[in-house]
């Protein structure tokens, strides 16, 4: 690729449906392994959050954790590290990196999740 197209390329992204609406309660979080990566999709109320399904500190599925509805995090099931699902962040150790988040797209029929 040439040094001009390089630098006005778009990123590719991938938009991948991963279930509808009402299949996740509020409060529950479900791990989805899309495109080589693991998802864990989190509702809280009508809002979606989609971060990647890997405690940051241990490999550890997060989709198995405690999902905090008020405080909007969730908790890795195999040390408690807690995780914001806005941002990623840890927000207690023994973690001290943050994991990936992903923008979602809820329709009426599907919630889908944006990949770079």
């Amino acid at each position: 690729m040439s040094r001009w197209a390089a630098e006005h390329c778009l990123p590719v992204s991938e938009t991948v449906a991963l279930c509808a609406p009402d299949d996740l309660a509020s409060g529950e979080a479900r791990r989805f392994d899309v495109s080589g990566r693991r998802i864990a999709l989190v509702r809280i109320g009508d809002t979606f959050h989609a971060i990647d399904d890997e405690c940051s500190h241990e490999d550890y599925s997060l989709s198995e954790g405690e999902v905090w509805v008020a405080e909007c995090q969730i908790e890795c099931p195999r040390h408690g590290s807690m995780f914001d699902l806005v941002t990623g962040d840890p927000c207690s150790l023994p973690a001290t990196q943050p994991v990936a988040v992903y923008k979602v797209e809820v329709g009426d029929d599907s919630v889908a999740v944006v990949l770079p």
